[in-house]
């Protein structure tokens, strides 16, 4: 994985800017892309925050999408790379036969009730509580799952920023 310095991210083009950072928010990098923008970014939070007000910004296609965007979690499916190292840090790269028909039993429930992925910041779970998580989620609105999806896809984003951006200053 490459790292970057805020300087060197505050002094790059928006092509190689967005090329950098473009992976923080899954499959979208025109997040990254307009958040360039606002350079120059005193700290990740900083950086964090405005990318989170362009989420905020979005019409309600464009959320939708940015949600659709995410994997089943436990699945097998092609994902990007920071998704498949978030899951297997929790061990749902490595479900028992039993594990994986039920994250994928709740998977397509939660998919037939609300029409887009489970999300949930994976680094903050186990198994055993994302399990709990979709059980109790389940229950939601629709309107209140599409606000936790973004809770969590914009948590998601903080910890990639974390990982990618090594020297704050």
């Amino acid at each position: 994985m490459t790292y970057y310095t805020l300087a060197e991210l505050n002094q790059m083009s928006q092509v190689a800017f967005t090329e950098a950072i473009g992976a923080v928010y899954e499959h979208t990098p025109s997040i990254a892309s307009h958040v360039w923008e606002q350079r120059p970014f005193q700290d990740v939070e900083h950086l964090h925050r405005e990318m989170v007000a362009i989420v905020e910004r979005m019409n309600s296609d464009e959320t939708l999408a940015l949600i659709q965007a995410h994997p089943d979690l436990g699945s097998k499916t092609k994902m990007a790379d920071a998704s498949v190292q978030e899951q297997s840090g929790v061990g749902l790269d490595r479900l028992t036969a039993e594990e994986f028909d039920r994250f994928q039993n709740l998977n397509q429930a939660y998919k037939n009730k609300f029409g887009f992925p489970f999300i949930v910041a994976v680094k903050n779970h186990t198994k055993a509580s994302i399990l709990e998580a979709f059980d109790r989620r389940l229950r939601n609105t629709i309107d209140a799952e599409k606000a936790q999806a973004l809770a969590e896809i914009n948590q998601i984003a903080h910890f990639r920023l974390v990982n990618l951006v090594k020297d704050l200053l």
